[in-house]
Protein backbone atom coordinates (compact mmCIF):
# COMPACT_ATOMS: atom_id res chain seq x y z
CA UNK A 1 0.00 0.00 0.00
CA UNK A 2 1.23 3.24 -1.02
CA UNK A 3 1.78 5.76 2.22
CA UNK A 4 -0.01 8.41 0.66
CA UNK A 5 -3.12 6.31 0.40
CA UNK A 6 -2.82 4.83 3.75
CA UNK A 7 -2.21 8.22 4.98
CA UNK A 8 -5.85 9.16 3.97
CA UNK A 9 -7.37 6.16 4.86
CA UNK A 10 -6.28 6.77 8.40
CA UNK A 11 -7.64 10.21 8.44
CA UNK A 12 -11.07 8.87 7.09
CA UNK A 13 -11.05 6.70 9.96
CA UNK A 14 -9.95 8.76 12.52
CA UNK A 15 -12.60 11.37 11.44
CA UNK A 16 -15.50 8.34 11.70
CA UNK A 17 -14.39 7.68 15.36
CA UNK A 18 -15.00 11.24 16.18
CA UNK A 19 -18.13 11.27 14.50
CA UNK A 20 -19.88 8.42 16.37
CA UNK A 21 -20.75 9.10 19.93
CA UNK A 22 -18.74 7.58 22.65
CA UNK A 23 -21.88 5.49 24.32
CA UNK A 24 -25.13 4.88 24.29
CA UNK A 25 -27.12 4.59 26.95
CA UNK A 26 -30.51 3.87 28.03
CA UNK A 27 -32.65 3.41 30.95
CA UNK A 28 -33.06 0.36 32.83
CA UNK A 29 -36.80 0.31 33.80
CA UNK A 30 -36.40 -3.02 35.31
CA UNK A 31 -33.87 -1.64 37.94
CA UNK A 32 -35.33 1.85 38.47
CA UNK A 33 -39.19 0.71 38.60
CA UNK A 34 -39.15 -2.52 39.77
CA UNK A 35 -42.75 -2.22 41.04
CA UNK A 36 -43.96 -1.34 37.59
CA UNK A 37 -43.02 -4.84 36.44
CA UNK A 38 -44.98 -6.01 38.73
CA UNK A 39 -48.40 -4.18 39.44
CA UNK A 40 -51.50 -6.24 38.17
CA UNK A 41 -53.44 -3.19 36.99
CA UNK A 42 -52.29 -0.59 34.43
CA UNK A 43 -53.11 2.27 36.65
CA UNK A 44 -50.61 0.64 39.40
CA UNK A 45 -47.91 0.46 36.95
CA UNK A 46 -48.35 3.69 35.39
CA UNK A 47 -48.17 5.49 39.09
CA UNK A 48 -45.35 2.98 39.87
CA UNK A 49 -43.20 3.91 36.62
CA UNK A 50 -44.12 7.46 36.33
CA UNK A 51 -45.10 8.93 40.10
CA UNK A 52 -48.79 9.43 38.93
CA UNK A 53 -51.81 7.88 36.72
CA UNK A 54 -53.31 11.61 35.84
CA UNK A 55 -52.48 11.89 32.12
CA UNK A 56 -54.44 14.00 29.38
CA UNK A 57 -56.14 12.43 26.79
CA UNK A 58 -54.96 12.98 23.20
CA UNK A 59 -51.46 13.90 21.86
CA UNK A 60 -50.88 9.77 21.62
CA UNK A 61 -52.90 7.82 19.25
CA UNK A 62 -53.08 4.01 19.56
CA UNK A 63 -53.97 2.15 16.65
CA UNK A 64 -55.36 -1.16 17.28
CA UNK A 65 -57.51 -4.14 15.85
CA UNK A 66 -60.93 -3.74 18.21
CA UNK A 67 -61.10 -7.69 17.91
CA UNK A 68 -57.38 -9.65 17.60
CA UNK A 69 -58.18 -13.54 16.25
CA UNK A 70 -54.65 -14.57 18.05
CA UNK A 71 -53.99 -12.85 21.32
CA UNK A 72 -50.32 -14.08 20.90
CA UNK A 73 -49.61 -11.15 18.29
CA UNK A 74 -52.15 -8.08 19.04
CA UNK A 75 -50.97 -5.74 16.39
CA UNK A 76 -50.29 -2.14 18.33
CA UNK A 77 -49.50 0.99 16.63
CA UNK A 78 -48.65 4.35 18.23
CA UNK A 79 -48.33 7.48 16.56
CA UNK A 80 -48.07 10.79 18.65
CA UNK A 81 -48.04 14.60 17.09
CA UNK A 82 -45.56 16.42 20.10
CA UNK A 83 -42.43 15.27 20.75
CA UNK A 84 -42.12 12.24 23.73
CA UNK A 85 -39.33 11.47 25.93
CA UNK A 86 -40.45 8.14 27.04
CA UNK A 87 -43.15 5.79 26.01
CA UNK A 88 -44.94 2.58 27.01
CA UNK A 89 -47.09 0.09 26.95
CA UNK A 90 -49.56 -1.10 29.51
CA UNK A 91 -52.52 -3.66 29.37
CA UNK A 92 -54.78 -5.29 32.27
CA UNK A 93 -55.26 -9.06 30.06
CA UNK A 94 -52.28 -10.39 31.65
CA UNK A 95 -51.20 -10.56 35.29
CA UNK A 96 -48.62 -8.08 34.90
CA UNK A 97 -49.79 -5.02 33.22
CA UNK A 98 -46.75 -2.99 31.94
CA UNK A 99 -45.40 -4.82 29.04
CA UNK A 100 -42.82 -2.39 27.27
CA UNK A 101 -40.98 1.17 28.06
CA UNK A 102 -39.51 3.14 25.23
CA UNK A 103 -36.98 6.52 25.55
CA UNK A 104 -37.05 8.90 22.94
CA UNK A 105 -33.82 11.08 21.38
CA UNK A 106 -34.13 14.34 20.62
CA UNK A 107 -37.16 15.56 18.65
CA UNK A 108 -38.89 12.19 19.69
CA UNK A 109 -41.73 12.39 17.55
CA UNK A 110 -43.44 8.59 17.77
CA UNK A 111 -44.81 6.24 14.99
CA UNK A 112 -44.34 2.93 15.49
CA UNK A 113 -45.78 -0.62 15.43
CA UNK A 114 -45.27 -3.75 17.69
CA UNK A 115 -47.03 -6.69 18.67
CA UNK A 116 -47.76 -7.69 22.73
CA UNK A 117 -49.50 -10.75 23.78
CA UNK A 118 -52.84 -10.81 25.60
CA UNK A 119 -54.34 -13.44 27.29
CA UNK A 120 -57.72 -12.31 27.36
CA UNK A 121 -60.18 -9.27 26.43
CA UNK A 122 -59.35 -6.29 28.16
CA UNK A 123 -57.97 -2.49 27.71
CA UNK A 124 -54.48 -1.47 26.20
CA UNK A 125 -53.01 1.95 27.38
CA UNK A 126 -50.31 4.28 25.76
CA UNK A 127 -48.79 6.78 27.99
CA UNK A 128 -46.61 8.99 26.47
CA UNK A 129 -44.21 11.42 28.39
CA UNK A 130 -43.57 14.72 26.83
CA UNK A 131 -40.99 16.96 26.87
CA UNK A 132 -43.08 19.59 29.29
CA UNK A 133 -43.21 16.46 31.57
CA UNK A 134 -47.08 15.95 31.04
CA UNK A 135 -48.52 12.24 30.61
CA UNK A 136 -50.61 11.95 27.68
CA UNK A 137 -52.77 8.63 27.13
CA UNK A 138 -54.53 6.39 24.72
CA UNK A 139 -56.71 3.78 25.58
CA UNK A 140 -58.28 1.04 23.52
CA UNK A 141 -60.35 -2.19 24.49
CA UNK A 142 -59.64 -5.14 22.59
CA UNK A 143 -61.23 -8.62 22.14
CA UNK A 144 -58.95 -11.52 22.14
CA UNK A 145 -60.99 -14.91 20.61
CA UNK A 146 -58.07 -16.98 21.46
CA UNK A 147 -55.69 -15.79 24.30
CA UNK A 148 -52.11 -15.50 23.74
CA UNK A 149 -50.44 -16.61 27.09
CA UNK A 150 -51.64 -20.54 26.79
CA UNK A 151 -55.64 -19.54 27.36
Amino acid sequence: MQRRKFLSLGAAAAAVVTVLPSSLTATDFRTTAPKAWEAPTSKEAIEALFGSSAATEGKVEIKAPKLAENGGAVPIGIKSSIPLTTIAIFQDANPRSAVAVFEMGDNGVMDMMTKIKMRKTAEVTIIGKGKDGKLYSAVQKVEVSIGGCGG
